[in-house]
């Protein structure tokens, strides 16, 4: 069985797709980009504040879920330039400030609307 996970407090899907899934105990996140829930746009170019607005984004659909980052055993970061790696990473450790999940990080072509990162996730609860 399968329950939809919504919230006004994240951004709304930009595809056929949910914010999240909740099967059981187990949360699938969708990828959270850096967008204002409110205009649907990028909070800006840089990467940091790209960073800190998608896992403001993850929290806010964690916490629809009934889940909080403590919640999360895995997440997966899409960045389109690796060069971008350590200040990500800087930002991330502020969210995940002890046992850190699992993650994998890739560089990817793009991403939706022109983003530099994307972090989606894994939580059980």
């Amino acid at each position: 069985m399968k329950n939809i996970v919504f919230t006004a407090d994240a951004p709304a899907a930009i595809g056929p797709y949910s914010q999240a899934v909740k099967s059981g105990s187990v949360v699938y996140l969708s990828g959270q980009l850096g967008m204002n829930p409110a205009t649907g746009e990028l909070v800006s170019a840089d990467v940091k504040e790209q960073t800190a607005q998608a896992l403001s984004n993850m929290k806010a659909v964690l916490a629809a879920a009934g889940a909080t980052v403590d919640n999360v055993v895995k997440t997966t970061v899409f960045l389109t330039d690796m060069a971008d790696f350590q200040s990500v990473n800087a930002v991330y450790a502020e969210t995940f400030v002890s046992n850190a999940p699992a993650r994998s990080c890739v560089a990817v072509a793009a991403l939706p609307k022109g983003a530099r990162v994307e972090v989606e996730a894994i939580a059980v609860l």
